[in-house]
């Protein structure tokens, strides 16, 4: 009896240790701050201040040439633990010098999925507050895009040059509606993930019957006609990206495990033409077209960057694929970077990020974003602002002559502006 009632104690107390064991993990991986500052080098010999040198094939280089005299992401910002800003009253600049910068808001409505306007001097948007497009400019002058309200749209996908959009509902419809016509054409249910052609007269996307064997991506004319079966999909087409790149190079990507911590992605040609592939050092590949298309910006995440996002910038046209690829030593993710040229980009960088971000972005809800600008020729990156409440932005826009920058608050949806030059 005395054996039994000791072996009882001992497994209680292995039972006890388990648990907290078990709570400090979760402590661990989902509440505890990192020491890793974003964007900040974390080994010897990571710092290149003159620029980025060129890279054989598929040889990442790791660079951080933050621009002297800035700060770095999470450096010296005016932010609480708890990612809320205080707005000061004194030292707001009107202009993004890199400091506090004054923000204004010019569309207080939700808005959704905000784009430049056709000039690209002003912006675009679906407004969930009274189911109408609007062209919204600096000084907030709304101008209907159209008088015909379209209710509860969930997607839209613009076309590049801004007079039409691919619009799903809730209900999985989905249409293709031209703003200068007022025409309207609607599309297969189980067309899913669309992008334009360069020149907005075309459509890829993925066509995603119940059956794997009828799952294609797929190209057709913007008005839905004369569809064409590029690639069969069949399970894999959560791996598959419909994405025009502006040279037309390609209509696709495709991503493959090549280890635990690497993929490798294949570009998709519009008539079956076989490219060169890169590597890329990560998972939750987030891809995005440089305005000529000879380069690819992107996020992804790994182990060895505590699981949180990190942008990269890699050659992606003809022979030159996978050329010079690095990274450009920012955690942030590349939906929240626009191109401003072909080589200018600006980017909302969190001011920290815990441990998986990149698999859970949820996580990132709880911090406020600066604004960043990289020139990826050289790698150069520059603080630009601080905007004087806490943002989680989750869009950016920079107007035809960088004047004005405006972004989406992730928690308001609401359109907000930084002037960038006076």
């Amino acid at each position: 009896m005395e054996k039994n009632k000791i072996k009882k104690i001992i497994m209680i107390i292995g039972f006890v240790i388990v648990v907290l064991f078990i709570g400090f993990l979760v402590w661990r991986l989902f509440f505890q701050q990192t020491s890793i500052l974003p964007g900040e080098p974390e080994g010897p010999g990571s710092s290149i201040t003159d620029g980025l040198p060129s890279s054989p094939d598929g040889t990442p280089i790791i660079t951080d040439s933050t621009e002297p005299g800035t700060i770095k992401p999470g450096e010296d910002t005016p932010l609480s633990p708890q990612g809320t800003q205080e707005k000061e009253t004194e030292g707001i600049s009107k202009i993004a010098i890199g400091g506090i910068t004054e923000t204004t808001t010019i569309v207080k409505s939700h808005s959704l999925n905000p784009t430049p306007s056709k000039d690209g001097g002003a912006v675009q948007f679906y407004n969930k507050d009274d189911n109408k497009f609007y062209m919204v400019n600096d000084e907030g002058d709304l101008i209907p895009l159209s008088d015909k309200s379209f209710f509860n749209v969930s997607d839209v996908e613009w076309a590049p040059n801004k007079t039409k959009a691919v619009i799903e509902y809730p209900d999985q419809t989905k249409i293709i509606y031209d703003f200068t016509t007022n025409k309207q054409v609607t599309l297969p249910k189980h067309w899913e993930d669309f992008t334009f052609s360069s020149d907005s007269e075309k459509l890829v996307n993925k066509s995603l019957g119940i059956d794997p064997d009828n799952r294609w991506l797929v190209i057709s004319n913007s008005d839905g006609s004369q569809t064409k079966v590029l690639e069969s999909i069949g399970e894999n087409d959560r791996w598959v990206i419909p994405s025009w790149s502006p040279n037309n190079q390609s209509v696709g990507m495709y991503t493959e495990g090549v280890d635990a911590e690497r993929r490798e992605v294949f570009f998709i040609g519009e008539y079956g033409q076989n490219f060169k592939s890169t590597i890329v050092e990560g998972w939750g590949f987030q891809p995005q077209w440089s305005k000529n298309g000879d380069k690819l910006l992107y996020s992804v995440y790994s182990p060895k960057d505590d699981l949180k996002p990190k942008l990269w910038i890699v050659n992606a046209s003809g022979d030159d694929i996978g050329k010079n690829r690095r990274s450009l030593q920012l955690e942030t993710w590349a939906d929240k970077c626009t191109f401003a040229s072909n080589t200018e980009v600006y980017c909302a960088v969190p001011k920290s990020l815990e441990s998986m971000a990149g698999m859970f972005p949820e996580l990132a809800l709880r911090t406020s974003d600066d604004l960043y600008k990289i020139n990826i020729e050289t790698g150069q990156k520059t603080l630009i602002a601080i905007p004087d409440q806490a943002y989680n932005i989750s869009s950016i826009i920079v107007n035809k002559d960088q004047s004005n920058l405006f972004f989406t608050d992730q928690i308001d949806e609401q359109i907000h502006k930084i002037n960038l030059q006076n």
